[in-house]
């Protein structure tokens, strides 16, 4: 790996460009393809439960993947690792996209999860080893741009796709930019020296099971209503007998286990990590829900949607570049409580929504919320990794983008539960007060449904406390999401404020 300093300008740009494209095809393929779904279901022939597979396959095949980064890199190089990692997410996109049975489907959405499991982890190692340790604030807002924006820009793209043509070019679209950061990586990126090491089978196995388990668990425990499926409840006893087994087995084996353990040595990147896994529950909880309002309540067209949510990503995009400027004069810890303080307030402002709001009464808390996330993303990777010696920072990468990867799993499963949850009880509240002596009853049907039947009156207000009861739901939502912000505040102030560089 050739020193950063000798490195030229235009051939640092070329690596970004071509790791970056990488990222961002792996990134937006976590969301892109969700508006898709119920196009895909009736070409495929599925039911929503089975189509719902195409995203739980991926999830667990990358997540397993994940913390391997490390051991394929040591093993194949870097670079070779990283192309191997391209040209089979393209493949296997491609083949996605011509599917004509949910068998194909899925298959190859798990190796697409196992080809795209190390693309985002890659590229980070990549771009802190060649850019100088004085410009990583610079290369971490490089990266954060494409492992941010892209989940919150895929269901604008996925919904524009679907709607101008077809499901499957949410896949397709993948192929040009795979074969353009195939030949750019061919070229441009450096390779590291290839070292010999052995599988640890044991490890691997246990690592798979606990990780994979736990997805599963995260991705299906609300379709299954949780701990009542003994399919859930099993996945839950695997993953933390496995887990905890692995973390035992770890301790006590003297040779190199699947991921080296004396990364969690590092108190910067385990504040960091579990911070940046805090963060995702907030970013991907709101960015999961938001969609429900304003297409199941609001009415809106997917597209739309889209839309009204992306600038949101614009502003995250704003204050990444601005933290790139910033981050040398300015302790990335000050960057960081602003950034939580921002986003809390972003969040806690979309507890004005209602069932009558405009578009920008929607858009303006998402700016903000954009913007705060912007500030975030940058620091913290830089304090992850600025302590860390330079042949943990691969593996570290890995796990990085592992705690990444789960705490948006989290995120997601606990707003939707909350989400579920909080609908029943505000509905069991709204309907106590439906009856013949309340008078504000009585005044809602004379003015407005003079002619109904008593079937049809009660109907409508069926109808309308759901819609009421699910969008208090939604504002207790916004608050869970608001605290998963806040509760990262006292975290900040053990992070070691020295960010040299250890060799």
């Amino acid at each position: 790996m050739p020193h950063p300093e000798k490195i030229s300008s235009t051939n640092r740009w070329l690596v970004v460009v071509a790791v970056m494209s990488a990222t961002l095809m792996q990134v937006l393929d976590t969301t892109i393809v969700n508006v898709a779904l119920p196009h895909m279901q009736g070409s495929l022939g599925a039911t929503s439960d089975q189509i719902s597979w195409t995203l739980t396959s991926y999830l667990i095949a990358s997540a397993i993947f994940m913390p391997l980064t490390g051991y394929f890199t040591d093993r194949l190089g870097r670079k070779n690792y990283l192309l191997w990692c391209i040209a089979g997410f393209t493949l296997t996109s491609a083949i996605c996209g011509a599917s004509q049975s949910l068998t194909t489907m899925v298959l190859f959405r798990f190796l697409q999860g196992v080809f795209g499991a190390a693309l985002v982890p890659l590229s980070q190692a990549i771009l802190t080893d060649v850019y100088p340790k004085e410009e990583l604030g610079k290369a971490m807002a490089i990266w954060g741009i494409g492992v941010m924006v892209g989940p919150i820009l895929g269901p604008t793209l996925g919904g524009y796709l679907t709607e101008i043509s077809s499901w499957r070019w949410t896949f397709y679209v993948n192929v040009p930019i795979g074969i353009m950061s195939l030949l750019l990586a061919w070229e441009v990126v450096p390779d590291t020296i290839k070292k010999i090491r052995k599988m640890d089978w044991t490890g691997f196995a246990l690592i798979a099971l606990g990780i994979g388990a736990m997805q599963y668990f995260l991705d299906r425990g609300n379709q299954e209503d949780w701990f009542s499926s003994n399919a859930i409840f099993t996945a839950a006893v695997i993953s933390i007998l496995s887990i905890v087994g692995f973390i035992i087995y770890s301790l006590k084996t003297k040779e190199q286990t699947v991921f080296n353990i004396r990364v969690f040595g590092d108190r910067n990147f385990n504040l960091s990590s579990a911070m940046l896994f805090m963060l995702s529950i907030g970013l991907y909880g709101a960015s999961v829900i938001l969609p429900l309002l304003l297409e199941n309540l609001l009415n809106y067209s997917v597209l739309t949607t889209g839309l009204v949510m992306a600038p949101r990503g614009i502003c995250s995009m704003l204050g990444m570049i601005l933290v790139g400027r910033i981050i040398k004069r300015v302790a990335s810890h000050w960057i960081i409580i602003a950034g939580i303080i921002i986003s809390a307030i972003g969040v806690w402002s979309s507890k004005s929504y209602s069932l009558d709001i405009s578009p920008w009464g929607i858009v303006w808390p998402l700016l903000i919320q954009g913007f705060g996330m912007g500030l975030l993303f940058v620091p913290l990777s830089v304090l992850a990794f600025s302590t860390l010696p330079n042949n943990l920072r691969t593996e570290a990468t890995g796990l990085y983008s592992l705690l990444r990867t789960v705490g948006s799993s989290v995120g997601i499963a606990i707003t939707l539960n909350l989400f579920t949850r909080h609908t029943q009880i505000s509905w069991n509240h709204l309907s106590g007060f439906i009856q013949p002596y309340n008078q504000h009853v009585t005044q809602y049907f004379q003015h407005l449904y003079v002619h109904l039947t008593t079937q049809q009156k009660i109907a409508i207000l069926g109808s309308t406390i759901m819609k009421q009861a699910q969008m208090l739901s939604f504002l207790d939502v916004f608050t869970f999401v608001t605290w998963s912000f806040l509760v990262m505040l006292p975290f900040v102030f053990f992070l070691k404020k020295q960010q040299k560089t250890s060799q």
